[in-house]
C-alpha cells in the first residue's frame, strides 16, 4: 500500500530547498530565495515534544558567507555541517563557487574553510562522507577527473584519486557496505565506475545495461541502496538499473535492468536531477517529472512531479498520490527521511509536506544497543555501543547540487510516564560507514541541559528505523 501527504498547515516563511538532518533529530534546512539563486539563510525544524516535525517549530539561524544554489552538503562524524561549492550565489549568474565553510549546530556558528589546492571550482559538486569520517568531492570540469578529499580533523584537503571518467559533473555516488563508492558516469555514459577506499582507486564495473544518462544534459537521477544490497540507479532517460556488489571489493559486480517509468500525457517520466528515499519499510520513494510538453526554455526540466515507489521484492514501480508541493520540475525537490520514518518533502516554495509511508521494517534492519548506561545526567556526554547504528544505507539521495544522506545514530528518549520526547545529540560516530553488520561501533551522546528527571525508554534510530528500547534513569 502507498503512504500518505500530509501539508504543513502553516508556510514556513521562506523557499525551502536542501535539508539535512542534523544529530539532535532538528532539520537544517537551507532558503533558495524566491528566485531560486540562493541565500546566505539558514532555517531549522524542531519537532513538538511529542517528536511530531508537522507540529514542530521553525527558527532562524545565522546566516552562513555565502548565498549557494545547488551545492555539495554532508553531516560530518562530529555532528557539524560540510557545505562546498554552489552552481549560484544568489543571482540567475552561473559562477561555479569555489567556498566551503562547515556550520556549527552548537554554536550556531559558520567557519570558512580553504579549497583543494589549484582547484578554480567547486560549483554544484557531489560528495561523500567516507566510512572513516573524511569528505570526498568530485570535480564539475570537463574534462577534470580530479577528486579532493578534506579532513575535518586535520582541516586540511589531499588529492584524491583521478576518476576513469573525464569528470564526476552531474553524478550520483552511493555509498557502498564493502566500503567502495559506486558512479554511473554522466561523461562517458554509459560507463561505471566505483572508487575503493582502501586502495585510493577507482576501477572500472561496466556499462549499464540501458543508458540512463539524458543525452542533451547529462543528467541522471538518484542513486539509493537497497536494504538488500544492491543498488538502484534511476535514469534521466526513464529507465532504471540494479547493480550487484561482487564478494570482493576491487571486482566488478554486476548490472541488470531494472522497471521503467511510465507516460504521462504521453510523455516519458524520467528522474533528470532527482530525489529518492529508502523507506523504513524497504521500498525507494522516487520522484520524476515528464520529458516534455513545456517551453523550449525550460530545457527539458518540465513540471510537474510525479511520485512512485520501487519495490525491490517485485521488482516494480507503483504511482502514490502527489502533495500540494509538486507543481514544479523535479529538480527541485529534495526528500528527507526522518527519525519517525516519515519523509520530508521540499520544492523550493514556501510550501513543505511530509509523507507516511506505509509498512515495516524487516528486524533485522534495526539498530540494535550493545551497551548503554542505566543512568544518565542531563547536560552530560555519554556512550552507547551497538551494532548498526548507521543503518543500511545513506538513505536519502539526490546526486549532484544536494546531498543529505541519514547513515548515523539519533538518540531518542521517551519519558515513561508523559510521553515526552527529548533527543539527545549525538557525536563523534566510531564509522560513517553502511550496513555494518555484527560489528559493533559506538557514538556519544549529550542529553540536553534542563531534561526532567525521571525514567526513559532510550533508543537509537537509524534511517529511520528505532532500536529495541533500552531503560535508562535521568538524574
Amino acid at each position: 500500500m502507498a503512504g500518505k501527504w500530509t501539508k504543513f498547515k502553516q508556510p514556513v516563511g521562506f523557499n525551502a530547498s536542501t535539508m539535512l538532518l542534523l544529530t539532535d533529530a532538528t532539520v537544517l534546512v537551507h532558503d533558495a530565495g524566491a528566485a531560486a539563486n540562493g541565500t546566505p539563510n539558514w532555517h531549522k525544524l524542531t519537532p513538538d515534544g511529542k517528536g511530531n516535525y508537522a507540529k514542530g517549530a521553525w527558527s532562524a539561524l545565522k546566516p552562513g558567507p555565502n548565498s549557494p544554489q545547488f551545492f555539495a552538503s554532508a553531516v560530518l562524524r562530529d555532528g557539524r555541517v560540510f557545505v562546498a561549492g554552489g552552481e549560484y550565489n544568489g543571482t540567475n549568474v552561473q559562477v561555479d563557487l569555489l567556498a566551503a565553510e562547515i556550520y556549527n549546530p552548537v554554536t550556531n556558528t559558520w567557519t570558512v574553510l580553504s579549497t583543494p589546492a589549484g582547484w578554480t571550482a567547486l560549483g554544484d559538486a557531489i560528495c561523500c562522507v567516507l566510512p572513516d569520517g573524511r569528505v570526498i568531492v568530485g570535480s564539475v570540469g570537463n574534462p577534470d577527473s580530479r577528486t579532493a578529499i578534506y579532513d575535518p580533523i586535520a582541516n586540511s584537503w589531499a588529492a584524491g584519486a583521478n576518476k576513469l571518467g573525464p569528470s564526476s559533473d552531474e553524478e550520483s555516488w552511493v555509498l557502498l557496505p564493502d566500503e567502495t563508492i559506486l558512479t554511473c558516469n554522466c561523461f562517458g555514459h554509459p560507463n561505471t565506475e566505483k572508487y575503493v577506499i582502501a586502495a585510493n582507486k577507482w576501477i572500472s564495473t561496466g556499462v549499464t545495461p540501458t543508458d540512463l544518462v539524458e543525452n542533451s544534459s547529462d543528467e541522471i537521477g538518484p542513486g539509493v541502496l537497497l536494504a538488500d544490497g544492491r543498488v538502484l540507479f534511476a535514469g534521466g532517460t526513464g529507465h532504471t538499473a540494479l547493480y550487484t556488489m561482487p564478494p570482493i571489493a576491487n571486482q566488478a559486480g554486476t548490472w541488470a535492468n531494472g522497471p521503467v517509468f511510465p507516460k504521462k500525457g504521453g510523455q516519458q517520466l524520467i528522474a533528470k536531477d532527482a530525489a529518492g528515499c529508502l523507506l523504513p519499510g524497504g521500498r525507494v520513494l522516487l520522484a520524476v517529472s515528464p520529458a516534455g510538453g513545456c517551453p523550449a526554455s525550460d530545457q527539458g526540466y518540465c513540471p510537474p512531479t510525479y511520485f512512485f515507489e520501487f519495490d525491490p521484492h517485485t521488482n516494480n514501480l507503483h504511482e502514490v498520490t502527489r502533495p500540494a508541493n509538486s507543481g514544479q520540475a523535479v529538480f527541485n525537490g529534495r526528500m528527507l527521511l526522518l527519525p519517525t520514518g516519515q519523509v520530508l518533502w521540499s520544492d523550493g516554495s514556501d510550501v513543505v509536506s511530509l509523507y507516511t509511508p506505509s509498512g515495516t521494517p524487516h528486524p533485522s534492519w534495526r539498530p540494535v544497543i550493545t551497551g548503554a548506561p542505566d543512568n544518565v545526567k542531563a547536560g552530560q556526554t555519554h556512550t552507547l555501543h551497538g551494532q548498526q547504528l548507521n543503518g543500511l544505507s545513506q538513505a536519502c539521495m539526490y546526486g549532484d547540487d544536494a546531498q543529505m544522506a541519514t547513515n548515523y545514530p539519533i538518540v531518542r528518549l521517551r519519558h515513561g510516564t508523559s510521553g515526552k520526547v527529548v533527543f539527545a545529540r549525538t557525536h563523534d560516530f566510531s564509522t560513517m560507514g553502511v550496513a555494518t553488520g555484527t560489528v559493533v561501533h559506538s557514538t556519544r551522546f549529550t542529553v540536553p541541559a534542563g531534561t526532567p528527571k525521571g525514567h526513559y525508554q532510550l533508543t537509537v534510530i537509524a534511517n529511520g528505523i528505532a532500536s529495541q528500547p533500552h531503560k535508562v534513569k535521568v538524574s
